[in-house]
């Protein structure tokens, strides 16, 4: 019958196939993106104005795992030594981080927050955390861990 389609036939149209649950997927997560995206730009601005807003995963980086090489910073986001090594030179110049020599390896360098790197990224990161309490007020605390929880394991799995 023509102008009826069968469940495939939508599918097709809507993805070659892909199910729909997949699309769904896409579709919220691009919404999700580019709202962290415009997040991450507010709160790199909370923490210094001039701080671009890609640095700012730097100072959550370092925050949860300590003093790193530059070079495991690189590995960790996924960019060159020289990337890494231009937004740690920005991060310098506003007092967020500290670079000093490796006692392990001279050529190499380790990176931590400065005092007041770490209190102005902790101050923003609190506030972030009330704005998430606030908006999930109505969910239940097992929502909240179940949604932590899937978004760990999808961001695992991204890794492997």
């Amino acid at each position: 019958m023509q102008g009826s389609r069968t469940g495939s036939d939508a599918e097709g149209d809507e993805g070659c196939g892909v199910h729909r649950e997949f699309l769904a997927l896409e579709r919220e997560l691009s919404v999700f993106l580019r709202r962290a995206r415009a997040s991450s730009g507010e709160m790199a601005r909370e923490v210094h104005p001039e701080l671009e807003p890609a640095a700012y995963g730097l100072l959550v980086r370092l925050d949860e795992a300590g003093t790193q090489r530059a070079t495991e910073l690189a590995g960790y986001f996924g960019v060159g030594k020289a990337t890494m090594s231009r937004q740690l030179r920005a991060l310098e110049d506003l007092g967020l981080v500290a670079r000093a020599p490796d006692p392990a390896d001279g050529r190499a360098s380790l990176v931590r927050l400065t005092d007041e790197g770490r209190s102005r990224f902790r101050h923003v990161r609190d506030a972030r955390r009330a704005r998430y309490v606030r908006k999930l007020a109505d969910w239940d605390r097992a929502e909240v861990a179940e949604l932590a929880r899937l978004l760990h394991q999808f961001n695992a799995s991204a890794e492997s």
